[in-house]
């Protein structure tokens, strides 16, 4: 199993960055600039892009982005000025509440499969 090019890794995610800063400064609050979000996400996105680089599995790699994500909400909303509309901060709890749900029912399904009859090959 290959290591992935750092030089690729490095400009996907800096890209990813730098697209997220400035999509999350045109949806908060003008006191809230592009340069305060990026800070902000910055550790998020470089934690991310290690595990990328180490082919973290897929499972754990959707759990780590979901809590990092969380993480980088809530200290965007701690940095803010103004308050953040509702449905902003909500959106950081999206993955975390989608990559659950999936788990689970991933966990659901298994527990249930061995239940079958017949028995599934």
């Amino acid at each position: 199993m290959a290591l992935r090019h750092p030089i690729d890794v490095i400009a996907m995610f800096a890209a990813l960055w730098l697209l997220a800063a400035m999509v999350l400064d045109a949806l908060t609050p003008k006191e809230l600039t592009a340069i305060m979000i990026g800070v902000a996400i910055g550790p998020a996105v470089i934690i991310t892009a290690v595990f990328y680089y180490l082919r973290c599995p897929r499972t754990d790699f959707a759990v780590l982005f979901a809590a990092l994500w969380l993480i980088s909400d809530i200290a965007i909303t701690l940095i803010s000025p103004k308050p953040l509309p509702t449905w902003l901060i909500m959106s950081g709890f999206a993955p975390a509440l989608i990559v659950g749900v999936v788990l689970h029912w991933r966990r659901f399904l298994r527990r249930h499969e061995h239940l079958a009859w017949p028995p599934a090959r």
